[in-house]
């Protein structure tokens, strides 16, 4: 079948939008008819070269919604109509650390998964029969995709699929983060670095937690009154000579945040979230993903007086258990996903989406198909 999708050919150019073909699903997987697309972050990240497993050429694109249009032989929980947000963290249930109910990282197609194909080892896309890899498992940037059925999560069928597309990713990585990873306690003061979609995810989450306080860092004006509208109560415009640090330990009595949470990337912000987490017991979540081959220093004394450290890949969200769940409170009232969405996009425009983001113009662009 052919179809349109947005092509990486080589790190640091722009996405080339052209016709490919996509084969019917195999065993185990899925046909889904993208609806709307998520351009986030870590799309910029692998076309800009800087990831360290990026490859390409390839289509990129993760956090995406639809419809199913087609399943292989073996799948069960999902057939033709149902609607479906794509996951580039799979939940499979049956690997070892899917028992362990310790992680949200699956094993199950993972290996294939790093390497552009799906988990038989190939592709489902090509170019005048030249193979054309896969990213993160997804592809959304596309007018279809195939996928595992262990990555896809199916989601309520009012839901409107321009605006849950986002919890492909950023918002669900921000707001898992503070409700599933961190398990934010009532009462209690958080502070978060970074107001961009994670960033504002987390801080929905905190609030829906019953934090009492909650203290915002960032550098932007326009995202820090966007914050106090999401829940912040406090916030630091960050900038030369501001010490976002001293402000928030100020601020708590001079011990620090009970949970603090990073959503910049930057190694030099996230030392600064662990060092604004509170002496004693202080929780510190990387949600960030930072640059090939940075690392991030910590003085031990931080540490051997009590904080703690946790990273927290989709946020720690089990994909298909979560995402539903965060669909249903979005129908509910209880998370406003469409005042995220600063731009709506055509395919043909995908490139202004990386242009938009780069100039921290607004907070998600989404592509729409319809």
């Amino acid at each position: 079948m052919k179809m349109r999708a947005a092509v990486l050919e080589a790190f640091g150019k722009p996405l080339v939008v052209q016709e490919l073909d996509i084969a019917p699903p195999r065993e185990g997987e899925v046909l889904v008819k993208v609806h709307a697309c998520g351009v986030c972050h870590t799309d910029l990240y692998t076309q800009s070269g800087a990831d360290p497993s990026g490859y390409f050429p390839c289509v990129l694109g993760h956090e995406g919604a639809g419809v199913v249009e087609e399943v292989g032989a073996g799948v069960t929980s999902l057939k033709p109509g149902d609607h479906v947000i794509t996951l580039f963290s799979p939940e499979c249930g049956g690997c070892i650390h899917c028992k362990s109910g310790k992680t949200n990282i699956c094993l199950k197609i993972r290996e294939q998964q790093g390497k552009g194909c799906l988990p038989d080892g190939t592709p489902r896309i090509s170019r005048n029969g030249e193979p054309i890899r896969h990213f993160m498992g997804t592809s959304t940037f596309a007018e279809y995709t195939v996928m595992p059925e262990v990555a896809l999560a199916k989601i309520d069928k009012s839901a409107n699929l321009e605006s849950v597309c986002i919890l492909a990713c950023g918002a669900t990585t921000g707001l898992a983060g503070a409700m599933w990873k961190a398990e934010v306690a009532p009462d209690s003061t958080c502070a978060v670095f970074g107001a961009g979609m994670v960033g504002l995810g987390a801080v929905v989450g905190c609030k829906l937690q019953g934090a009492s306080r909650i203290i915002v860092v960032d550098m932007s004006a326009d995202r820090l009154e966007m914050a106090k509208q999401y829940g912040a109560t406090d916030v630091i415009q960050a900038g030369p000579g501001v010490d976002a640090v001293a402000q928030i330990v100020d601020m708590t009595d001079g011990f620090g945040a009970d949970y603090t949470f990073e959503a910049t990337g930057l190694v030099s912000v996230m030392g600064q979230a662990v060092e604004a987490a509170r002496m004693g017991w202080g929780l510190c979540t990387i949600l960030g993903v930072a640059g090939k081959g940075e690392k991030l220093e910590i003085i031990p004394r931080f540490l051997i007086t009590g904080r703690k450290v946790q990273g927290g890949s989709f946020g720690g969200a089990k994909g298909r258990t979560h995402v539903p769940q965060l669909v249903d409170m979005y129908l509910e009232g209880k998370i406003d996903l469409d005042g995220f969405i600063s731009h709506r996009l055509t395919l043909d425009e995908v490139n202004k989406g990386f242009d938009l983001m780069e100039a921290q113009d607004g907070i998600r662009s989404v592509i729409k198909f319809d």
